[in-house]
């Protein structure tokens, strides 16, 4: 999926936004053929604080409408699942693309790591030395 609204934003100026009330939603959609139900999301958009919801969903919300609820049993089902997202501004995603950018993060130290309290690095060692794991039991 691709992300939308973060174009030219490190990853430490989205956690900022993030913090100030920013949100990554998806808005989840329904498409019917009788007897065919598909139940689908758009690309994850970003939200900033101040932001409303709706300049981005009211595509999705129309698609629900006008095709979502033909299929049988599970078209109007699926329509009223999409509609109450919709209603309360996309469903958040904000805590797994968070946790999905910071890993991914390009500016990110990643040389070493620290579990309690204790850092080791997995650079310098060469090919004869054991490697050592400081991983408390």
């Amino acid at each position: 999926m691709e992300i939308k609204n973060i174009e030219g934003l490190k990853v430490s100026q989205i956690r900022d936004m993030v913090q100030q009330g920013g949100k990554f939603v998806v808005f989840p959609y329904t498409v019917s053929f009788i007897l065919m139900t598909l139940k689908r999301s758009s690309d994850i958009y970003f939200i900033k604080a101040d932001e409303n919801t709706f300049k981005y969903s009211y595509g999705y919300v129309f698609l629900n409408l006008i095709v979502g609820w033909w299929g049988f049993p599970w078209g109007p089902i699926y329509t009223i699942g999409s509609a109450y997202h919709h209603i309360v501004g996309g469903k958040d995603l904000t805590p797994e693309v968070m946790s999905h950018l910071t890993q991914h993060d390009p500016e990110a130290n990643t040389s070493s790591y620290n579990i309690n309290g204790v850092e080791s690095s997995n650079q310098g060692n060469s090919a004869t030395e054991a490697p050592v794991y400081n991983i408390p039991v």
